[in-house]
């Protein structure tokens, strides 16, 4: 087995579990925010949506340079165009995973900001790490805030307190 299918079956757990999420993130208030530090939900819920094409970017290229590029833009419209951008971004990034060998995930990646390297590893390290627990992260603050908006959390990893077993 290479390295590739065993991502591949992460990718699919994880990105079942963010779907669950983002179904349920409610549409009629996208700037609400728990905190004054916090990110809206609606930016969020679209940051999340979109993480997939950070793992493509990782898998695809040799280094991103913020110097040069711009941060996305992550403004909400829907629920359902949630849904859409990470049925999108998680298709593209499952293409590009089954198509990488493990000479490929071995090689480095660079991320660069205000001139210099934040990180330099081996693409497989640098996707589990700054694609898909990122993803996991912030998957997690999503819970948080369904939770302080009384929405029902689905078990992702088990039963919720909403959604035990039996």
């Amino acid at each position: 087995m290479k390295t590739a299918d065993i991502l591949l079956l992460d990718l699919e757990h994880e990105i079942g579990s963010t779907r669950r999420v983002l179904e349920r993130i409610p549409e009629d208030n996208p700037q609400w925010k728990p905190h004054d530090k916090s990110m809206p939900i609606g930016r969020l819920a679209l940051h999340v949506a979109r993480l997939p094409e950070f793992g493509t970017r990782i898998l695809k290229t040799d280094v991103m340079n913020f110097d040069t590029e711009k941060f996305p833009d992550f403004t909400f419209q829907t629920t359902a165009h949630l849904l859409s951008e990470l049925g999108r971004t998680s298709s593209e990034a499952r293409t590009q995973l089954s198509t990488s060998s493990d000479e490929d995930l071995a090689r480095h990646w660079k991320f660069i900001f205000k001139g210099h390297a934040v990180v330099d590893a081996p693409k497989m390290v640098l996707y589990r790490t700054m694609f898909l627990n990122h993803l996991v992260h912030h998957r997690g603050q999503l819970t948080v805030y369904l939770r302080l908006l009384d929405i029902k959390v689905p078990g992702l990893y088990g039963p919720s307190a909403d959604e035990p077993f039996g």
